[in-house]
C-alpha cells in the first residue's frame, strides 16, 4: 500500500492500515485539516465545492469528505461526477471558500486522491499546503455541534456551465467548427470525460463522434496516462481513415493528447505549442511552460516577437509565473493547457475548443498542422545513486561545468545549449536524479543524457 502526503493534497492506494494506504480515516483527517485551514482564513463564504472523477472508490470517498466538511460546519455543493477544471470553475462560480477534487489524475484505478483548491478555484501554494500537513499531523481540528452542521446541496448543472463557458470564449468559433464538418474520435478512458466531452463536441457543432472507452465505470480500459504506448486502440481507429482528429484525456480531464488522421501522435508536448500558436496569432503576449517542456513553445512565442518564460515543474509554479509575466497562454508539456481568459487551471475542454477552431480555420489536416512546428525529440532518464550521495553537490558541479551556457537553477539545473537542452532534478522521495533532454533527434537527446550521466558518475 502507498500513501503520499504532499503540499498539493493526499494521494494513495485505496485500503490498508491507517497511514499506510489511503484509508477512510486518512481521508477524514486530511479533510478536517483542510477545513480548519479554510476556516482560519476568515472567508465570508462557508461553502466548499466537491467534485470527483469516475473511480470505483469515488462514491465512498465522496460520502466521507462531504460528511466531514458538514461536520466541520461548512456547506457543501456536491457537483457529482465532474472534471478537475469543471470543479475549479464551480468554486469561482459558487463564490465558495474552496474546493476538493477526488481524483488521482493519471494513476491506475487502485489510487485516489484529494486535490485541494483555494477560493479562486486554483491549487494551494507550497506554504498553504505545508500548513495543512501540520494541522493533519497534530490533529488540531475541532468539529461543530449539531446546530452548526453544514448543509449539503447536490448540483448537477456544472457540466453544462463549463461547456457554455468554453463556447463563450472569444477565440472559440463554433460556426467555423460546424462548417468544417469534422469527424472526431475520442478516448476518455472510462472516466468523466465520457460524460462531458461528447456533450462539448455536440455543442461545438461536431455531428460525427466516434467514442472509445466512454462509459464512466472507473474500470480503465488501459493505463490512464495518455502516452503513445497506451493509445494503440484510438491509433488504429484513426488509421482506418474515419476521423479528422482524435482526442484523448486522462481520468480527470486536465490533460489533452491529440492523434492525427494518420494514427500518429500529435505529441503531448505539441498540444500546448499548437494552441499557443493559435492564441498568439490573435492576442500576442507572453507564454510560460515548465522547465521540462519543449523548446518549441519558445520558438513559436518568439516568432510573434513575444517573450517566453520557464517555471519550476508543477502546475502551481506555472500559474505563478504566468501571473508574474502576464502570460496569455501557458501550461505543461504533458498536454496541460492553461488559458487565463478562461481560468488558471489545466483544462482539456478549453484545449479542444481552441484546437478545433484552429484546425477549422487553418484548412489543414491535423498531420499538416503538426508538421509546421519545429520538431524536437525528448529523452527521459534516471540515475540511481546511494542514499549517502550529496545530490545537491553533484548538481552544483554540473552547473559549474557548463557555466559558459545559459543555466537555470530554480528547479534543479537546466542547461540550454544552442540546439538542445538538459534538465536535471532530484527526486523528493528517492536517491535519484531525473534527467530530461531535448534535441533535434531522439539519438541526439539520448546521447546528451548519456554524456551528462557520465559526467555525474
Amino acid at each position: 500500500m502507498s500513501l503520499i502526503k504532499s503540499i498539493s493534497g493526499i494521494r494513495g492506494t485505496v485500503g490498508g492500515k491507517v497511514g499506510e494506504g489511503l484509508s477512510p480515516l486518512d481521508a477524514v483527517k486530511f479533510t478536517a485539516a483542510y477545513a480548519t485551514f479554510i476556516r482560519s482564513k476568515n472567508h465570508l463564504s462557508k461553502k466548499i465545492v466537491v467534485g470527483r472523477d469516475a473511480r470505483i472508490s469515488g462514491e465512498m470517498f465522496r460520502n466521507l469528505i462531504v460528511g466531514t466538511l458538514s461536520g466541520m460546519g461548512f456547506d457543501v455543493t456536491d457537483i457529482g461526477l465532474a472534471t478537475t477544471p469543471t470543479t475549479e470553475l464551480a468554486v469561482a462560480m459558487e463564490n465558495a471558500a474552496g474546493g476538493i477534487i477526488l481524483t488521482a489524475s493519471h494513476n491506475p484505478k487502485q489510487w485516489n486522491a484529494l486535490k485541494l483548491l483555494n477560493e479562486k478555484g486554483e491549487f494551494l501554494n507550497a506554504s498553504e499546503g505545508n500548513e495543512i500537513l501540520k494541522i493533519a499531523e497534530k490533529e488540531s481540528f475541532e468539529f461543530v455541534g449539531v446546530d452548526e452542521l453544514g448543509k449539503i446541496t447536490v448540483d448537477n448543472s456544472y457540466n453544462k456551465k463549463h461547456i457554455d463557458h468554453v463556447l463563450a470564449l472569444d477565440l472559440v468559433d463554433v460556426d467555423a467548427i460546424k462548417k468544417a464538418n469534422f469527424t472526431v474520435a475520442i478516448d476518455t478512458v472510462n472516466s468523466v470525460g465520457g460524460i462531458i466531452i461528447p456533450e462539448l463536441l455536440t455543442a461545438l457543432g461536431v455531428k460525427n463522434i466516434t467514442g472509445i472507452n466512454t462509459e464512466p465505470t472507473g474500470i480503465f480500459a488501459h493505463n490512464p496516462e495518455p502516452l503513445p504506448e497506451h493509445l494503440t486502440e484510438i491509433s488504429n481507429v484513426m488509421r482506418n481513415g474515419s476521423a479528422n482528429v482524435g482526442f484523448v484525456v486522462d481520468p480527470d480531464v486536465d490533460r489533452l493528447a491529440i492523434v492525427t488522421e494518420t494514427g500518429e501522435m500529435f505529441g503531448e508536448e505539441y498540444t500546448l505549442v499548437s494552441i499557443a500558436d493559435y492564441v498568439l496569432s490573435h492576442t500576442p503576449g507572453n507564454t510560460v511552460s515548465n522547465m521540462s517542456s519543449t523548446r518549441a513553445l519558445r520558438d513559436v512565442t518568439e516568432k510573434y516577437g513575444c517573450s517566453y518564460s520557464a517555471s519550476a515543474v508543477g502546475e502551481v509554479n506555472v500559474v505563478a509565473e504566468m501571473k508574474k509575466t502576464n502570460a496569455v497562454i501557458g501550461g505543461e508539456g504533458n498536454g496541460g493547457i492553461i488559458y487565463p481568459a478562461s481560468h488558471y487551471g489545466r483544462d482539456a475542454l478549453v484545449g479542444i475548443g481552441l484546437f478545433l477552431t484552429q484546425l477549422a480555420k487553418s484548412g489543414k489536416k491535423t498531420s499538416e498542422l503538426r508538421a509546421q512546428y519545429p520538431n524536437y525529440q525528448m529523452a527521459k532518464q534516471r540515475l540511481d545513486l546511494t542514499p549517502e550521495t550529496d545530490i545537491d553537490s553533484l548538481l552544483d558541479s554540473v552547473k559549474k561545468k557548463y557555466a559558459d551556457y545559459p543555466v537555470n537553477d530554480i528547479d534543479g539545473v537546466k542547461v540550454d545549449f544552442p540546439d538542445k537542452w538538459v534538465h536535471l532534478r532530484k527526486s523528493n522521495t528517492e536517491p535519484i536524479i531525473r534527467i530530461y533532454t531535448e534535441a533535434p533527434t531522439k539519438a541526439e537527446a539520448e546521447a546528451l543524457a548519456k554524456s551528462i550521466m557520465d559526467d555525474i558518475k
